[in-house]
């Protein structure tokens, strides 16, 4: 990979570049958060489908879109250049495919069917969506490697795709719970129109149309500054060749590991934490409205830490920034498990200070994954882009399944009926409260240990990447010219 050769002709990196790549994450969790926080509770109170059948297709689709983004990413890897750049271009020939299934994915025609019938259109739907959705994140993940070779301009891409995250995260944690759950006469939470409601049908379009808008913005906001290296005229033999060793092959690196498990750690605290959160908050406090609040705090704080992210970057490093983030998270949560509160500002108060610790994590995670990158080309000679972003994706996937499958399995645990207007029973609210609490206080846990113990990326060797790579970038160009 090297530095575009005609500069003058690019524009330098700026804002519109920031604010673009913002809007391709916010075109994303429009459809992922979403996904996450209420898919489950659109599949078993408006469709009535169990909710461990919900985990297992959240747990088998989920691994296949994770081979799905190795496949992904060599494919995009292996693509031709193209004049307005490779990975923007394919982002968005993608976008109107993954919000159509997304929309799909909601529908309610099925709800007085058999359950087989039900479920098959639950996978069909979700797995395709998956798998598109690879399609669409892989090459938009990689364009941050090409938009700018410099650490601090990939720090700002990286805070900016999460303030792009928090906008969809705010929009849909504080607009969507007050739209679709309404109250019964005994001022319990219940879904908005009972079983078979279409509330969700028109909340998703929404969401839909909005996601391909944010690419679409993203597209023509952004400029890819780098050149990829072109993999196009590899064999066929040696595509092969590269989907069979990919993962072996990430694994020889100790910081893809690192990042690896640290990432399936957070998704799996984070995820399990945001679908479970729309089942305490409205059956065990009852209030979909204070979901609404914690929803918009969170959102609002993270804001706050967005500006200091890249001076904290650059002061502590970004490892430094995660097991900070991580301590916070492991201790909110452990606490919430010991005291099992019924106060319901106690319980919010820890649980939105959680989640500054996994903001301060999600802030750099994405420039966290450039430097994993910059650190294989260092010390193998080798760098493939989207093909190191597809086997870090892979690694969140598994994260996301594992967590759709804990939500689904203690739905299953603690004896939760479904139905949009079912009442649960106290021993069923006191397991959705230790499970909601324990897990990611176990899950966070060992996201610190394996930042601390696994994870070599500190500042001092970030830096000495970055020189490393600087000097041969100069070296290229000089022998070019």
């Amino acid at each position: 990979m090297s530095a575009a050769s005609n500069s003058n002709a690019v524009k330098p990196f700026g804002l519109k570049d920031k604010v673009g790549y913002m809007f391709g994450d916010w075109g994303n969790d429009f459809m992922f958060i979403f996904a996450s926080s209420f898919l489950m509770v659109f599949y078993t109170k408006v469709m009535g489908i169990p909710g461990a059948a919900v985990g297992t297709l959240f747990l088998i689709a989920r691994i296949i879109d994770a081979f799905a983004d190795v496949t992904v990413g060599v494919v995009v890897d292996k693509a031709k250049n193209h004049p307005n750049g490779k990975y923007r271009v394919i982002m968005m020939r993608m976008a109107a495919p993954v919000t159509i299934f997304s929309f799909l994915m909601y529908q309610t025609f099925a709800v007085n069917s058999s359950m087989g019938i039900k479920i098959l259109y639950m996978y069909v739907t979700y797995i395709i969506w998956g798998i598109l959705y690879s399609c669409v994140n892989i090459p938009y993940g990689s364009m941050a490697s090409v938009i700018s070779p410099e650490p601090e301009h990939r720090t700002s891409l990286s805070t900016f795709r999460s303030v792009g995250a928090t906008c969809a995260g705010l929009i849909i944690g504080v607009g969507a719970p007050l739209i679709i759950y309404t109250k019964d006469e005994a001022g319990n939470q219940i879904i908005r129109g009972g079983e078979g409601t279409n509330i969700f049908m028109w909340v998703s379009l929404i969401f839909a149309i909005g996601s391909f808008l944010c690419y679409f913005i993203c597209y023509k906001m952004s400029t890819e500054r780098v050149k990829s290296e072109d993999h196009s005229g590899a064999t066929a033999g040696s595509e092969r060749k590269s989907v069979a060793q990919m993962i072996s092959g990430a694994f020889s690196s100790r910081a893809m590991v690192g990042i690896i498990g640290a990432a399936i750690a957070l998704l799996m605290a984070m995820l399990f934490m945001q679908q479970m959160a729309n089942y305490l908050f409205t059956d065990y406090f009852k209030s979909s409205a204070l979901l609404s609040t914690v929803n918009l705090v969170c959102s609002l704080l993270t804001f706050a830490i967005a500006p200091f992210a890249q001076p904290l970057a650059k002061k502590l490093g970004h490892k430094t920034m995660g097991v900070i983030g991580a301590t916070i998270g492991t201790a909110c949560m452990a606490i919430l498990y010991v005291i099992h509160t019924t106060n319901a500002m106690l319980f919010s108060a820890l649980y939105i200070l959680s989640f500054v610790g996994i903001g301060l994590f999600n802030i750099v995670i994405w420039a966290m994954i450039t430097e994993v990158i910059d650190d294989i080309e260092v010390h193998k000679g080798i760098r493939e882009d989207a093909t190191c972003y597809s086997v870090y994706s892979f690694a969140r996937k598994l994260g996301q399944a594992f967590a759709g499958w804990f939500a689904g399995a203690a739905l299953g645990w603690i004896g939760y009926k479904e139905g949009a207007a079912v009442v649960q029973s106290q021993e069923t609210l006191d397991g959705l409260y230790m499970y909601v609490t324990l897990l990611p206080a176990i899950f966070f846990g060992a996201m610190l240990l394996i930042l601390v113990f696994v994870y070599p990326l500190g500042k001092k060797r970030v830096d000495a990447n970055t020189a490393a790579l600087k000097a041969k970038r100069e070296a290229k160009e000089a022998a070019e010219a």
